[in-house]
C-alpha cells in the first residue's frame, strides 16, 4: 500500500488520489497538514531527489510568508528539514515515497511510469 501525503484543497492532489483510485492502486491518504513526512521520510526524498529544494511548495504562502525564497540558500541541511517536518504545507505535494518510489507533485506521465504497473 501507498503513503500520499496530500492536502484535501489541492487540486493536484486531488488528481493524484484520482489516479491512483482510477488504476486501482490501493493507497493511504495522509492530510499533509495535519501530519507532515517525518525527518527520515524527507531526508530520504532529499536524497532520491537530487536536493532539497524541490520539497518546498514555492508556490504556497507558508513559503511566501518565511521568506524560505531568501533563507533557504544559506539553511542548513538539517535546518530546512526541520522546517517541513514542522509544518507540512511547506512541502511539495502530493508527497509520495516507497521503497521504489519517490514522486512529487503530480504530473500524469512520471506517475503512469511508476505506478501504473503496481
Amino acid at each position: 500500500m501507498i503513503k500520499i501525503y496530500h492536502y484535501p484543497a489541492c487540486s493536484s492532489c486531488k488528481k493524484a488520489l484520482a489516479f491512483l483510485r482510477d488504476n486501482g492502486i490501493s493507497f493511504e491518504a495522509v492530510d499533509i497538514s495535519i501530519s507532515p513526512p517525518s525527518e527520515q521520510e524527507l531526508v530520504e526524498m532529499i536524497e532520491r531527489q537530487g536536493g532539497i529544494k524541490p520539497l518546498f511548495n514555492s508556490s504556497g504562502t507558508r513559503y511566501r510568508e518565511g521568506g524560505y525564497s531568501e533563507r533557504l540558500p544559506t539553511m542548513s541541511r538539517e535546518d530546512a528539514v526541520r522546517a517541513l517536518a514542522r509544518d507540512g504545507m511547506l512541502v511539495k505535494r502530493p508527497f509520495v515515497l516507497t521503497p521504489k518510489h519517490a514522486l512529487l507533485g503530480f504530473k500524469p506521465e512520471p506517475w503512469k511510469a511508476l505506478l501504473g504497473g503496481l
